[in-house]
């Protein structure tokens, strides 16, 4: 059965979240750890996690993904903002032991152009720092469209984080749609060869989620503008064959699609009736 869901708010708590991707046919969800333009962060109640954890064993729902802010720059030029970054992150990996077992996903930065080799240095030396051998969480590195003087555009720089980590099996990738075909790699006309290169560079088994999103940019824009699926440049075709690709179709999935929560349901319908009839 396909894993598929959507992003979610947590304005109303961890068991509403539960019960709203019940309610869109959804059996995994994402979810932002705090404020994705801040820093402030809800207190926990482990009653309403429980709730939530209580929905998901009795409807089978695979892992869910935790999003990190999106004010975190790991490799900025300024210690402040890399100090403030490790904190955060550091104290979003403690609020996951709650929902133990699944992912936390991040933007690796921009180097503000210091220079994508330093850049690096700084994410995998604050990911060496916050990483612990007993955490029940896998940290995923989110591949990005390139835009400015991001990191993680390639598969190449992707690999360097992964590698320098000590702890690898505490580290993966999550795939967005829209920014890999905004980087340049044409998942439309090639998908099989995109997945090869990925193969080859990183490893699949290193391939923890995906983020399904049409593009409302050209090939190679860069530019990483999210669109509903089948109003883009990719197309629903394209996403259509890539949920249902043999080396993806076990992996959970999340729409970031600029939708409702019924625009989220019609999507995750339409993928769930492909998954079916193929």
């Amino acid at each position: 059965m396909l894993t598929i869901g959507c992003h979610l708010s947590t304005s109303k708590g961890f068991e509403s979240m539960g019960k709203d991707a019940i309610r869109i046919g959804a059996n995994t969800f994402q979810f932002f750890t705090r404020n994705p333009r801040g820093s402030k962060a809800k207190d926990i109640d482990p009653k309403d996690v429980e709730e939530l954890l209580k929905i998901m064993r009795e409807n089978n729902f695979g892992k869910i993904v935790a999003h990190a802010p999106y004010t975190l720059n790991p490799c900025s030029d300024k210690i402040e903002t890399r100090e403030f970054a490790r904190m955060v992150m550091e104290d979003d990996l403690k609020r996951m032991e709650y929902l133990p077992h699944n992912y936390y996903n991040f933007h690796p930065g921009s180097h503000v152009g210091q220079g994508v080799g330093i850049g690096i240095k700084y994410i995998v030396s604050l990911l060496n720092d916050i990483l612990k051998k007993d955490q029940r969480t896998i940290v995923l590195l989110e591949t990005m469209a390139g835009k400015g003087t991001e990191i993680g555009r390639t598969f190449e720089e992707l690999k360097q984080i992964l590698d320098g980590v000590k702890l690898s099996e505490k580290i993966g990738v999550c795939l967005d749609t829209c920014h890999i075909y905004d980087a340049g790699y044409d998942i439309v006309n090639d998908l099989d060869g995109v997945l090869d290169e990925f193969d080859g560079i990183i490893g699949l088994d290193k391939l923890y989620a995906i983020h399904i999103n049409d593009s409302k940019n050209p090939f190679h824009s860069q530019k990483d503008r999210h669109e509903k699926l089948g109003k883009g440049s990719i197309g629903l075709d394209t996403i259509i064959k890539l949920v249902n690709h043999p080396k993806l179709n076990k992996l959970p999935f999340n729409l970031e699609t600029p939708n409702d929560l019924d625009g989220y349901a019609e999507e995750i319908r339409i993928l769930r009736n492909s998954a079916e009839v193929s």
